[in-house]
């Protein structure tokens, strides 16, 4: 029986890190999905920046660019039009959230709630996902201030080792959930504005 996994983490980094080690523990590139913020413009696409994280929305390390030229395929398949090209980039403006750098099995959900506009469309992927609604609140959220959601399909016999390997560098959604509504939050506001650069660098500072 497969199952799904999620973790909130602060940054791209952190997550990228946890990713790593699902794979190195066997579980396939095809069964990840990261959504990661780029309200801090991180990921600026080609652009010769060696920082620069390629477009990989299938998380096989390859730049889907070049994998597209050499088999003829069109890469942003997932969505129409621009919506699609920017699918394929790995780029998704997310009603509620702002800018999201998206990849794997979830990117599907993700980009028909951007192309029809749907408010609130990150809770809808998540808790499909398998995330409880109320914890789909702070995940929501958690994105929106820059951080980035790791999401596995995984055998219901190996989650426990695989959620205990994620949690090493994850955010406790109890502990940021307090944080959140010591400030006056109370549930994720699908019309909040988005969050600019500094804000994400101010919020990420806090932990």
């Amino acid at each position: 029986m497969t199952i799904t996994i999620s973790r909130l983490y602060n940054s791209y980094p952190d997550a990228q890190a946890a990713i790593d080690r699902l794979e190195a523990a066997g579980v396939s590139h095809g069964d990840i999905s990261v959504l990661a913020s780029n309200a801090d413009e991180w990921y600026r696409g080609d652009q010769g920046n060696k920082a620069t994280i390629i477009p990989d929305r299938d998380l096989d390390h390859r730049d889907d660019r070049k994998e597209a030229a050499a088999t003829g395929a069109e890469v942003g398949a997932v969505g129409g039009g621009a919506l699609g090209a920017l699918t394929g980039l790995g780029l998704l403006a997310i009603p509620g959230v702002g800018p999201v750098v998206a990849a794997g099995w979830l990117v599907a959900t993700l980009a028909g709630a951007a192309a029809g506009g749907v408010a609130g469309g990150a809770i809808g992927a998540l808790t499909q996902a398998g995330v409880g609604k109320e914890e789909a609140d702070i995940y929501a959220e958690g994105l929106r201030r820059g951080g980035t959601v790791v999401t596995a399909r995984v055998e219901n016999a190996d989650a426990p080792r695989l959620q205990e390997m994620l949690d090493n560098t994850a955010v406790r959604i109890p502990d940021r959930a307090d944080l959140y509504r010591k400030s006056g939050w109370t549930k994720f506001d699908p019309n909040a504005p988005n969050y600019s650069a500094e804000q994400v660098r101010k919020e990420r500072a806090l932990y």
